[in-house]
């Protein structure tokens, strides 16, 4: 594995987490990770690279070694976060960015907010979540105030080894040597016998304020930046499944400048899955 090394920033009034790979002063590349991930996870990813980068990282708010907010997790504080992080890694050029599912939510998003940022973008599966109606709301309120008065906690382990067996259950193309690296990152030993994952578990929280895809095309009608699109031809959960053939077009046509891309074999966490094919499409797109 290509070594990576980890440095800690003051974000927004939060300690943030960030690994990097490779050279300082290498051309910079920005991964962004996904719900319930962290940095370490697009290690298989970095690994089948061929270009010389600075691969910078960060563990979002509440994820992996960054800290944890007290005022819960809201998606306006993560555009604040990449535009701080942008700022101390790339404060003069327009950055590389590659975002997997809502790390790719928060790339685009941000990238027609500051288009002027953003050189490139590839989006995996970070298309947004399935759509709401107003209709929606009465309920989502009704659960997100039930759970407040909930304590939020993940299901512990007894071992690194019983996560990695999950792990390959919930994905059979995960190989015994993944599975065990992936729960080496996701998870830390609290106390003997008890692993407990590393993130905060109030992200499981319902969230009270519903996902507007309007208001997301609306941003993306804003990317100036070419954009490459990434899907798992074996996806399965994500939002963009739900849409009509028409709505999916909907989205797509947001974009001035927009390419698709399919990984055979693969599913959401495709970086898991297909990590030299993901790597490939990468550096063609960003060459």
């Amino acid at each position: 594995m290509k070594p990576s090394h980890s440095a800690f920033h003051e974000l927004n009034g939060l300690r943030h987490h960030v690994r990097t790979w490779g050279r300082a002063g290498a051309p910079p590349l920005f991964l962004l990770h996904g719900w319930m991930d962290v940095s370490a996870s697009f290690q298989f990813v970095v690994d089948e690279l061929q270009r010389d980068w600075q691969v910078i990282a960060p563990d979002w708010r509440g994820f992996g070694l960054s800290a944890w907010s007290a005022q819960g997790y809201w998606f306006p504080d993560y555009y604040a976060d990449l535009d701080a992080l942008l700022n101390i890694y790339s404060p003069e050029q327009p950055a590389q960015i590659v975002g997997h599912s809502m790390g790719g939510v928060i790339a685009g998003a941000y990238a027609g907010i500051r288009p002027e940022r953003v050189a490139r973008l590839v989006s995996l599966e970070g298309f947004g979540l399935a759509r709401t109606t107003p209709a929606d709301a009465p309920g989502r309120y009704r659960r997100w105030l039930s759970e407040l008065g909930e304590e939020a906690r993940f299901r512990s382990y007894h071992s690194f080894a019983a996560l990695a067996a999950r792990l390959q259950r919930d994905n059979p193309r995960l190989n015994p040597e993944k599975a065990r690296y992936i729960a080496s990152i996701w998870a830390r030993e609290t106390a003997p016998g008890l692993i407990e994952m590393f993130s905060d578990p109030r992200h499981k929280r319902a969230n009270p304020v519903l996902f507007r895809i309007e208001e997301l095309i609306a941003c993306w009608r804003e990317v100036t930046a070419p954009v490459l699109w990434v899907f798992g031809r074996n996806s399965e959960g994500t939002g963009y499944l739900k849409d009509s053939p028409e709505q999916l077009a909907e989205r797509k046509s947001a974009f001035r400048n927009y390419r698709e891309a399919w990984v055979e074999d693969a599913g959401h966490m495709m970086h898991h899955d297909q990590p030299a094919a993901v790597a490939r499409l990468i550096e063609d797109f960003l060459e």
